[in-house]
């Protein structure tokens, strides 16, 4: 397993929001991976995504020994609904971090499975026989109008309240995460990124540029590059791991 990891505030925001990490595995798992993309304002955003990823990459550490195909879904359960209300504690008070929340993907690689905790538009896709993939499912207000049929695919990229989300960590008293299992085989790729990637890049020009680089941190900042090239109108984090 390689990996590579990048996170750039993008070209219009003034600090970056966007929180990620890596944790390295010493038994059954290979590694986890963390992503959030954090919301609120006076830099609360900053504040919920730091904390979610800080508190989930020490829980990981304390528990991965432990872990076992069938433990880890519980596990990733159990952990969103912890960080949930550890940052409502801190959201529910009026201050400055009053309604912040953070988007959330949490991506354990272990044996020869994947395991994915997500909330939010985070995405995770996958690269298979040249082919990309969406494996998570965006919470938010134009997904639902997608699921609905009252948009199209096309229409739903292009309108104007398609960063208004349904679930985030930490904005209300409990939260309802996806919680998925997949197989892994060898040469599959897999990109975790924030909305300030999949706002500014098709997921064709993403497959594109992912396959064209071997190196996985090299292919993270073209895809940043070319985010900000097309605007960076967000904070910008990918993470790509090749098995």
């Amino acid at each position: 397993m390689r990996f590579g990891m990048k996170s750039h505030k993008g070209m219009v925001r003034e600090i970056n929001e966007d929180f990620c990490d890596v944790v390295i595995g010493s038994s059954l798992m290979k590694a986890a991976f963390i992503i959030a993309d954090g919301m609120g304002g006076h830099n609360a955003g900053e504040v919920a995504s730091k904390m979610a990823v800080e508190y989930i990459s020490e829980k990981i550490k304390e528990n991965e020994k432990d872990f076992t195909e069938d433990s880890v879904s519980d596990f990733l359960k159990n952990i969103i609904k912890e960080t949930n209300g550890i940052i409502y504690e801190k959201s529910r008070i009026p201050g400055p971090f009053l309604g912040m929340g953070t988007t959330l993907i949490i991506a354990i690689f272990l044996c020869e499975n994947l395991y994915l905790g997500h909330v939010g538009d985070s995405r995770v896709y996958m690269i298979r026989n040249g082919e990309i993939k969406q494996l998570t499912t965006d919470h938010s207000y134009v997904e639902e109008l997608v699921k609905n049929g009252s948009l199209s695919r096309t229409e739903a990229e292009r309108h104007p309240q398609k960063n208004i989300i349904t679930r985030a960590v930490g904005c209300f008293e409990s939260v309802e995460a996806d919680i998925c299992t997949y197989e892994v085989y060898q040469d599959d790729i897999f990109i975790l990124c924030t909305d300030g990637l999949t706002n500014m890049l098709t997921d064709d020009r993403i497959l594109e540029i992912t396959v064209k680089h071997e190196d996985p941190q090299y292919a993270c900042a073209e895809l940043i590059n070319e985010a900000n090239k097309n605007g960076g109108e967000d904070n910008i984090t990918v993470i790509i791991i090749r098995t």
